[in-house]
């Protein structure tokens, strides 16, 4: 069995020789066989029914145990994490220059780390590094990365804490060459991978899920090259919008439930993008051509782009968290304008939960579509009633004497003008564990507002998500635990109103089955293998993780979900890691 070696890149330049591919020949569809999804017409606002959930009598601690006194820790409390951004470019002299540029575009898909591979004579060159896109890459290091073709990565870690070696994208080696790979989902059944490929004497260098790719990769038999990456993926569960480069070839996969977005894209000078949202396209000059259909590889080479299909794959299950809160509101998610869906849902709120108010404000900024959604529909002028500052970094240091809602206040700041003595209606996009939503209510009010009515442009959240986006445990989630009246008593608002899942989906109308609602419903469309994760238990600071605080993220299955499990299993297939 041919052994498994997969190098994770490093701050400083790695250059890795491979060797030549054949031309791939067994490709099965051509590119324009495929036709581009429409975008929606608009829908007309329909009725909300709000849900009441299990309560519980324990309030999580994590994130008081996780800070030290006297020091704020710059994430929002009440919202999932992005989760992580791939670009891919093919056939432009400037490939990671446009890639620095696309991965800019994506930064709001994850903060912790950045990198670029790029290929130059045969040779896969590869930077990376912790912090931003613009802390990572200079015009030294850009110039490092000569070549026409190259993919990027923008990281937060759902699994694998932050440390430098877990920034993508990863270099490997095997016998036929080397490979690079960026990955943005989660795999459910990592686990239980990587314990069979250990088994098998795989040497494993970081925490990351997606290094069970490249081990599959590099002990599959299959030729061309391509057929290596489709048959790892047929073993693979769960999430993946993966981009890969050799020597000759840009492959792009995306999972058969097509759970995370992939787009792709052409240049005036003929060279092929994909990227996570169009929002990359838009920087860089790409015109959207389609999405990476779920299920499907394609692969761009001096041959053209063609196109395959993964597997037979069942119904898609596409991020509905995608509109409504990790995509920028001017990109193109999944067919959809991610903007027109944020202004209807504010008009679907504004209609089937209307209140007696002065003004509408935002929680900025994933709010703000949907106020003004909610504004134009009420009738009621849409002002800013929150500033939000973009300058606050991940730690700040607070005075010895404490300030109430320190961290709330360093990021959001109250325009007394607009809220005293108004009836405020607050919209926002979720409320995840209800600590930020309390903070930000006591801030209008302490500012003169008479009343606080919140209105929120998602369903309750009551379960975790396994598929690419970092959530709390479900005891963390107040939805799971509180009923929506108790939820507005913890949070101290006036009222409050959800959008309901079944206004959700009729808005999708036909679309409705192909999208995810796992967060809302707790009903998996795969579920974990072998254990479950607990994404919010083993958050690190983006350097000191380690693989104990991985283990000591997961809990054992149970025999429910073990039963779940067994009836919902869609074509699995046999991990035969001898051949």
């Amino acid at each position: 069995m041919a052994t498994a070696t997969a190098t994770a890149t490093a701050v400083k330049s790695t250059v890795v020789k491979i060797s030549s591919l054949s031309p791939s020949q067994d490709f099965t569809k051509p590119l324009n066989s495929f036709v581009p999804k429409i975008l929606p017409e608009s829908h007309k606002p329909l009725q909300i029914s709000l849900s009441k959930n299990p309560i519980s009598e324990v309030f999580s601690l994590y994130k008081e145990s996780r800070n030290p006194e006297n020091s704020f820790e710059g994430d929002d409390d009440d919202k999932p994490r992005e989760e992580c951004g791939v670009v891919g470019i093919y056939g432009d002299p400037e490939a990671s220059r446009l890639c620095y540029l696309a991965l800019h575009a994506l930064q709001h898909r994850g903060q912790e780390g950045a990198g670029i591979v790029a290929v130059h004579d045969n040779v896969l060159q590869s930077i990376t590094g912790v912090g931003l896109v613009s802390d990572v890459f200079n015009e030294s290091k850009l110039g490092q990365l000569p070549g026409d073709m190259a993919i990027g990565h923008v990281r937060y870690s759902t699994a694998g804490s932050s440390m430098l070696k877990n920034v993508q994208p990863f270099v490997a080696g095997y016998k036929f060459g080397s490979v690079g790979v960026a990955h943005n989902g989660n795999l459910v059944n990592y686990q239980v991978l990587r314990a069979k490929l250990e088994e098998n004497g795989s040497i494993f260098n970081t925490s990351s899920d997606t290094e069970v790719v490249l081990h599959l990769i590099a002990i599959s038999k299959a030729r061309p090259f391509f057929l290596r990456i489709v048959e790892a993926c047929n073993k693979l569960e769960g999430a993946y919008s993966m981009v890969f480069v050799t020597e000759d070839k840009l492959v792009a996969v995306r999972d058969p439930f097509g759970f995370r977005p992939l787009v792709m894209g052409r240049r005036s000078n003929g060279s092929v993008v994909f990227a996570s949202e169009t929002c990359a396209l838009d920087l860089i000059e790409a015109t959207y051509e389609r999405e990476v259909y779920p299920g499907e590889v394609i692969v761009v080479d001096k041959e053209g782009v063609r196109s395959l299909c993964l597997m037979t794959h069942p119904e898609p299950k596409s991020c509905i968290f995608e509109h409504i809160y990790f995509a920028l509101p001017n990109s193109v998610v999944f067919g959809r304008s991610v903007y027109e869906s944020r202004r209807t849902f504010g008009e679907i709120l504004a209609t089937e939960s209307p209140v007696d108010c002065d003004v509408v404000i935002a929680v900025p900024d994933s709010g703000v579509v949907a106020a003004l959604g909610y504004a134009a529909k009420a009738g009621v002028a849409f002002q800013q009633g929150l500033i939000r500052s973009h300058y606050v970094g991940r730690t700040f240091i607070e005075p010895s004497q404490k300030i109430r809602d320190f961290g709330v206040k360093l990021k959001l700041s109250p325009v007394r003008a607009v809220l005293e003595g108004k009836r405020v209606v607050v919209v926002d996009d979720s409320i995840v564990r209800g600590t930020t939503s309390s903070k930000i209510v006591r801030l209008i009010k302490e500012a003169g507002a008479k009343e606080v009515h919140m209105r929120i442009a998602s369903p309750p959240i009551i379960a975790s998500c396994y598929y690419g986006v970092d959530t709390p445990s479900s005891e963390e989630l107040i939805s799971n635990r509180m009923s929506i009246e108790e939820i507005r008593e913890f949070i101290g608002s006036d009222s409050l109103a959800f959008l309901s899942i079944n206004s959700l989906k009729k808005l999708l109308g036909n679309d409705s089955p192909n999208f995810c609602y796992a967060c809302f419903s707790g009903k998996y469309p795969v579920e974990p293998r072998g254990k479950v994760k607990r994404v919010g238990d083993f958050l690190d600071d983006g350097l000191s993780g380690n693989m104990e605080s991985i283990n000591g993220g997961w809990i054992e299955r149970t025999r429910n979900q073990e039963e779940v499990s067994d009836k919902n299993l869609y074509l699995k297939q046999e991990i035969n890691l001898s051949g």
